[in-house]
């Protein structure tokens, strides 16, 4: 399903630096850097150009967590999985200490994949870490003699790449030429525990995300970018969104996940609302509904462990479909999908979905149907007033802008604000009515005549 590019794995310990280069080659602060061990859990994929060619590269969790509970032992196991599906590996060090037996430990499993293996000396700084990357101390399980770089100033990065891409084309497996690829951006976001990994697992088909019952196991916006078809999708896996009272209270990691997801769906084109529809619908919610509203991008609410709703008959779906629009007043206009991510039911229906609403939100409707739409919405009802003395005539509509469809009417007043908001609101629900906009928001404002200079 990825679009074929030369995948290169970073792997080392905890603390080497492993995500400071990852950020480094992808140009760009995608992965959470902190000294707290263990802070990367999910792989981290991104796109690194170098010379005019792309390689993909992934960032990894840490290989060497002693005594690793259930959420380390997943992320390591989101690790081995990427040195099965590498094509080379980087294997970084951190010069700034001393050759570690769990170091001597992964050097020797690495040894073992039969892969391509670069070893990379992160934090050489200073001219004896440049020479202690020389000596043969550092010259691990029979590995090459790592490249000393600084992954934080950006030095001896080129040499390093020439390096990765030298090899690539040694074993038959060239960097791509640059293309223009672009990808539907859509952002999975919810409360933690309703299965958000689990619905991009399904659809994904492998276990590409840590599924965990303790909330919070997602602590940042985690990019997998898939092919299907002729079609690229962007998928990001962001990090559950509690009450911001409980986020404040924990502070650290979560914060920054948090506000990190906020900061994805401002970029995304299509965001997944997933709900568990085993449990009634609350405020945080509502509020996350609300933050989608305002962004402007395409939603389809996804509602998720259908499987554990008893009892279902042929209205059941009728039934929470209405009370998720009730719950979530903000968006009516959004498909609702009931899927199971335990058994796959319906999540493959997504991709279709997914289109429909990318398609919606760069409708452009043909200016006769429009003005005929216009026409009978006006008959239907006319403007109350707003903040002036009595409600303004209503003159025409015109289609301004898509993504999402911005649409402008013109009042004949002295200023905007004497047309009542509600009204606005009224051919919004009308235009969702009339045209094929399932999944995309629509944005409608009042402007004045143009003035014609004689």
């Amino acid at each position: 399903m990825r679009p074929h590019l030369p995948t290169i794995a970073i792997i080392g310990r905890t603390n080497v630096g492993k995500s400071t280069l990852f950020n480094r080659l992808a140009e760009e602060n995608k992965a959470l850097v902190s000294r707290v061990p263990g802070t990367t859990r999910d792989r981290h994929e991104a796109d690194c150009l170098w010379r005019g060619r792309i390689i993909r590269i992934v960032d990894t969790a840490g290989l060497d967590v002693p005594h690793a509970e259930d959420l380390e032992q997943d992320a390591m196991k989101q690790t081995e999985r990427a040195i099965e599906q590498a094509d080379l590996i980087l294997f970084v060090l951190d010069l700034k200490g001393v050759p570690l037996p769990q170091e001597r430990k992964i050097a020797e499993r690495l040894r073992r994949s039969k892969k391509p293996v670069i070893t990379v000396g992160n934090k050489a700084e200073s001219p004896a870490q440049i020479l202690a990357a020389e000596s043969g101390e550092w010259r691990l399980g029979g590995l090459p003699t790592p490249i000393p770089i600084s992954a934080l100033r950006g030095t001896g990065l080129g040499d390093m790449l020439d390096r990765v891409y030298e090899s690539l084309e040694k074993h038959g497996i060239p960097p791509a030429e640059l293309s223009q690829i672009s990808p539907v951006r859509v952002a999975v976001i919810g409360k933690p525990n309703v299965g958000k990994s689990s619905v991009l697992n399904q659809l994904l088909k492998e276990e590409r995300f840590i599924v965990s019952p303790i909330a919070h196991t997602t602590r940042e916006p985690v990019d997998t970018l898939v092919e299907v078809g002729e079609k690229n999708y962007l998928f990001i896996d962001t990090a559950g969104m509690r009450k911001r009272g409980k986020v404040r209270k924990t502070g650290g990691l979560e914060a920054i996940g948090v506000e990190r997801t906020v900061e994805t769906i401002k970029r995304a084109d299509i965001a997944l609302l997933v709900l568990d529809a085993s449990e009634p619908f609350g405020v945080q919610d509502r509020i996350l509904a609300g933050l989608l509203q305002e962004t402007g991008i395409g939603v389809i609410v996804v509602a998720n462990k259908w499987d554990l709703i008893p009892d279902k008959t042929p209205t059941t779906i009728g039934k929470f479909s209405e009370a998720i629009k009730n719950a979530l007043p903000f968006l009516t206009w959004a498909p609702v999908l009931f899927t199971s991510a335990k058994t796959g039911q319906r999540v493959d229906e997504l991709f279709h979905l997914i289109d429909e609403v990318q398609t919606a939100r760069f409708t452009e409707i043909p200016l006769e149907e429009l003005e005929a739409f216009f026409i009978k919405a006006t008959r239907a009802r006319l403007p109350m007033k707003g903040k002036g003395p009595k409600p303004p005539k209503v003159l025409g509509i015109k289609q301004v802008g898509v993504a999402p469809p911005t649409f402008a009417v013109t009042i004949r007043a002295k200023r905007t604000d004497v047309i009542h908001p509600s009204y606005l609101r009224y051919l919004e629900n009308r235009l969702h009515e009339s045209f094929p906009l399932s999944g995309t928001p629509i944005k409608v404002s009042a402007r004045l005549p143009t003035v014609r200079a004689v």
